[in-house]
């Protein structure tokens, strides 16, 4: 059964012009639910509709099969953490973190055990006694993530509350929100612009642009198998590479009149229907010509160390595609690198819909483990 449920939802603050348009989901109960897109794709907008901050204009909100569209946000049993800190001034960080248990009463006993608790997990038992005007903005804002767990509502609503955390502290934070959020078998939609927190913490993620869902599915799927070029771009850090391509004798393809590969009878049939294509490939994707043959040299334009992997940008027919190796790799800038690049790892995408033809192949390389 599902625990929430948008039917042909849309939102528009003038007629005709919609921020939001038909936006069907269904959020299980228990379920860690990413919404992930560009500042103005409406996530935030919708967070709200859920949340009863803001008025749904068409279509049915339900959360456990009642319909909710008018319901104000207090009688919808959740608790949500905001961009901005939201926190009182004049009260201590103790007083704003139990803020909402008095107002519920709770017993004081109660209230100390989850205090406890709350502040020993997001690092505040030496700042009970601060206010707000004290701590530094990580502080404020992990105040205010801490008001929310403690209320233990069963709905969560988070609208980026990790971005004003150093890198460090950011990525201990997706941890601690994510072990708790199974802990307590919380259902919680979590708002990011940040595809790395929508890959690393969601069960599924909704990936939205200019209002409109572009895909709902495990993180895994919409990395292997973007449903367009926005997702394709959108998901993957560093992005996924594209490249325009053309039909060539053979048969065979030719990617931004510089990459050659053969095509297979699979993708030929697939060639018959789409006659104007774009392939992408992940930056994972171009390897060393090491226990490969290579099949293409390119040009480095850049080669950045970062300790754990080596990132080249290489110039492919006056673009610059991206290559990921692991581990360190002595390359100069400027020399031609031999890289072996299989025709299986090639995504491809019809580039007038924008719409994914056939995903990439991962028979030998980078297959998903199971153990």
């Amino acid at each position: 059964m599902s625990y929430i449920e948008l039917k042909d939802i849309t939102k528009s603050y003038h007629a005709g012009n919609n921020i939001l348009e038909e936006i069907d989901l269904t959020i299980e109960k228990g379920e860690f639910f990413v919404l992930v897109g560009p500042s103005g794709s409406g996530k935030s907008t919708l967070l709200r509709m859920i949340a009863g901050l803001e008025e749904v204009t068409g279509g049915i909100l339900k959360m456990d099969e009642k319909i909710v569209n008018h319901l104000q946000p207090k009688d919808r049993n959740l608790s949500m953490v905001f961009q901005n800190y939201a926190l009182y001034p004049h009260l201590s960080v103790e007083q704003n973190i139990l803020f909402g248990l008095k107002a519920k009463k709770i017993s004081k006993t109660e209230q100390q055990k989850r205090l406890k608790e709350t502040a020993e997990m997001m690092g505040l038992s030496d700042l009970l006694g601060r206010k707000p005007r004290q701590l530094s903005g990580g502080q404020r804002q992990r105040v205010a993530l801490a008001r929310s767990v403690v209320s233990e509502a069963p709905l969560c609503l988070m609208d980026e509350p990790l971005s004003n955390l150093d890198a460090k502290l950011r990525a201990q934070m997706r941890v601690e929100i994510r072990r708790l959020q199974k802990q307590l078998g919380l259902t919680l939609i979590y708002v990011t612009h940040d595809q790395v927190e929508a890959m690393t913490m969601g069960d599924r993620i909704m990936v939205l642009n200019d209002g409109k869902i572009q895909q709902v599915g495990k993180p895994i799927t919409l990395y292997n198998e973007p449903a367009n070029l926005f997702v394709a771009s959108f998901i993957g850090s560093p992005k996924m590479n594209i490249g325009r391509a053309e039909i060539k004798e053979a048969p065979g393809l030719l990617v931004n009149n510089t990459l050659a590969f053969s095509a297979d009878a699979r993708l030929q049939e697939a060639l018959e229907v789409h006659k104007d294509i774009v392939v992408g490939i992940r930056p994972e994707h171009i390897q060393p010509a090491t226990h490969y043959e290579a099949t293409h040299s390119l040009e480095v334009v850049n080669v950045e160390q970062l300790g754990n992997e080596t990132s080249l940008a290489l110039d492919v027919g006056g673009e610059l595609w991206t290559a990921k190796w692991p581990g360190q790799w002595e390359i100069e800038t400027g020399h031609l690198l031999e890289v072996y690049i299989s025709q299986e790892h090639l995504s491809f995408f019809d580039a007038q819909t924008e719409k994914l033809i056939r995903p990439a192949s991962f028979s030998g390389h980078g297959e998903v483990q199971a153990i």
